[in-house]
């Protein structure tokens, strides 16, 4: 038997903060917490997707305590709104943050501020946001950040020179390139934090193939006749359920043996559907010198700078 949630330790005494948690991934992400113990607080873009979310999981935890937080992650004010908001309800100490919402492969738009959708919502709300919930986080005993990739990141490469696909774009290159900024992120940000001495450490996960709804996203526009169709079929077919894929991001966050750095995904073949376990990542997703460069993008584009050293 593989690791499931009834290897979650206890979480009495311990907050997380989940994004996207009105569905899919985000909201098994936060019943599993809030059934171990965990104060969850609910991020969720839309109010009253996000309310009924609430409720749900309260219905499935009774006992736990269970709360909404508004965060639309396409607009850094809300994003800086939100973060005031964590940080004022926790008394500056969040022991968890999954950094989970996102977008797939949707026709080109922008967040308001400008940025590519997927980049903006899926790497940059999440970088400021983590940036400015940052001292709660080092204010844990060992607070933990889980950034939700994708095995879409294995085609994904980061043009620096078209960031926001403004002289060419396709939706699925921008949703991988995305997804590659998760796991830079999180190798830079597991950089920092080492050099600074900080508990803290960064993670991620991917859910291989999960019947979520960022499939409904990736028909959108599309003018191919039955594509929502056959991405329904494709998903009863061959995808396991959202619960199963919101495993390797729960192992990734609560797991004692699981290290800074670590990039959890599914056993099975190709990493599609299976227990959680440490998988690997493209080379590029290694790059050091992407991945500071990505930081160092992403500082500059958000307006919000980390305090943790530069490491060597």
């Amino acid at each position: 038997m593989g690791w499931s949630e009834r290897d979650i330790p206890d979480l009495s005494g311990r907050t997380a903060l989940v994004t996207g948690a009105n569905s899919g991934l985000g909201l098994h992400v936060s019943r599993a917490l809030a059934q171990h113990g965990a104060r969850v607080l609910m991020g969720a873009r839309d109010r009253d997707r996000g309310e009924a979310a609430v409720a749900r999981v309260r219905g499935a935890a009774p006992l736990a305590t269970v709360e909404l937080v508004d965060v639309d992650l396409g607009s850094l004010a809300a994003v800086r709104a939100a973060a005031e908001d964590v940080r004022s309800r926790t008394d500056d100490r969040l022991d968890l943050l999954f950094a989970n919402a996102g977008v797939m492969a949707v026709p080109r738009r922008e967040t308001s501020d400008g940025f590519e959708l997927q980049l903006g919502t899926n790497h940059l709300g999440h970088f400021a946001l983590v940036g400015q919930v940052l001292p709660a986080l080092l204010a844990a005993p060992a607070a933990r950040v889980v950034s939700t990739s994708s095995q879409a990141h294995r085609s994904g490469r980061m043009d620096f020179d078209d960031l926001m696909g403004e002289r060419s774009y396709s939706r699925f290159g921008a949703y991988g390139q995305s997804k590659l900024a998760n796991l830079l992120f999180t190798a830079e940000l597991q950089r920092r934090l080492a050099a600074s001495g900080a508990r803290a450490t960064a993670v991620a996960g991917h859910p291989g193939w999960s019947a979520t709804d960022l499939q409904a996203g990736a028909t959108s526009g599309v003018r191919v006749p039955g594509a929502r169709a056959v991405m329904g079929l494709a998903n009863r077919l061959f995808a396991q359920s959202d619960a199963a894929g919101a495993l390797p991001l729960l192992r990734a966050g609560t797991d004692p043996a699981v290290e800074g750095g670590d990039y959890l995904g599914p056993d099975g073949r190709g990493e599609m559907r299976g227990a959680p376990v440490r998988v690997g990542r493209s080379e590029r997703a290694e790059s050091v010198a992407d991945a500071q460069r990505l930081w160092a993008e992403s500082e500059r584009l958000t307006g919000v700078v980390y305090e943790l050293p530069v490491p060597a």
